[in-house]
């Protein structure tokens, strides 16, 4: 955290399941100037900072659609921690041009305001449906790693430098499938698109703890992936609800059977690290310091969560729930 002191920090969408978290997280810590929550629901602004355990925390109403108002928030800013985004996969679905709205002429207005007021980092939150996307939803969160990515070329003067955290399912977070299990339970059955299903899964804790240590090692260029551990959706129904019986509905349209974080393609550009991979721009290929701390990964190579060497176990998927108390 030694790098963020002193440092005025933005989260947009602040007010979402990672947003709280991670404005907890920093509130605890001493030697930040300020924190910024910007974000467009004054109910949800209002009931965040009653629960809050400190009042160092600065809320301001506003939409990343709305380039002046970014302008306003950013200024002065040094790091800013783009969340927001529309995520729901049905409704980016039924409402195309809203989810393009949000999600990608949000992300280039973040880049442009960010670039305007001299911000030094920006780091974005994408998601496994970016990677080789099937849905509107992961082609929106593609456009948005691109505009991030490519905001490190436009801003050569101000040296504003951009990156993108990219990761799997936050177990519990909202509109996860954990709480739906949960509600389908009492209805006396839980529904399953298919058997194998599988996908990635971290606490927001460690999804936190990443960003924050992006932050801290990011040059500008990268999309930041974790190693993290699969787990199939049908034994995520019977470890939150043993014994409830579970119905095979078949695969919805814009659903992947597993979820993919690095691609064939992404593998001529990415490095690995200890228990991380980085895709790097370009102009990071040749970075003499990534060339020592890390190495290429072989060509063809992808990560997926069926073909993931790390999985969790009923056992240890069940601990992680209750020592987040999720269960």
């Amino acid at each position: 955290m030694a790098s963020l002191a002193g440092q005025t920090i933005l989260i947009t969408g602040g007010t979402g399941s990672f947003g709280k978290a991670f404005v907890e997280r920093l509130s605890n810590e001493t030697g930040i100037k300020e924190i910024i929550v910007y974000s467009r629901d004054e109910l949800k602004q209002y009931e965040m900072q009653a629960s809050l355990s400190t009042k160092s925390v600065r809320f301001i109403l506003g939409d990343v659609r709305d380039y002046k108002r970014l302008l306003q928030a950013t200024t002065g800013v040094d790091v800013v921690i783009h969340a927001a985004a529309m995520k729901q996969i049905p409704a980016a679905e039924n409402n195309p041009m809203e989810a393009i709205k949000t999600n990608i002429l949000g992300a280039e207005n973040i880049v442009n305001s960010a670039i305007e007021n001299g911000v030094s980092k920006v780091i974005a939150l994408s998601t496994d449906k970016a990677a080789n996307p099937a849905n509107l939803y992961g082609a929106t969160k593609l456009c948005s790693d691109k505009l991030m990515i490519a905001g490190n070329i436009l801003s050569p003067r101000s040296k504003t430098i951009f990156s993108v955290v990219r990761y799997g399912n936050v177990l519990g977070s909202r509109g996860s499938v954990i709480p739906f299990f949960i509600e389908q339970a009492k209805l006396g059955v839980i529904p399953i698109t298919d058997e194998r299903m599988s996908r990635f899964w971290l606490t927001i804790e460690e999804g936190v703890e990443f960003v924050i240590r992006s932050l801290d090692i990011m040059k500008g260029g990268e999309i930041f992936v974790p190693k993290i551990p699969s787990f199939k959706v049908i034994d995520v129904a019977s470890v939150v609800a043993p014994g409830v019986p579970i119905k095979i509905i078949g695969i919805r349209p814009g659903e992947k059977l597993h979820e993919i974080m690095i691609t064939e393609d992404d593998s001529f550009y990415t490095m690995e690290f200890e228990d991380f991979y980085a895709i790097l721009s370009p102009e990071l290929l040749n970075n003499r310091s990534y060339k020592t701390e890390g190495k290429m990964v072989h060509e063809g190579f992808r990560f997926s969560s069926d073909s993931n060497p790390n999985w969790h176990t009923t056992k240890s998927f069940l601990s992680v729930l209750k020592a987040n108390r999720i269960l």
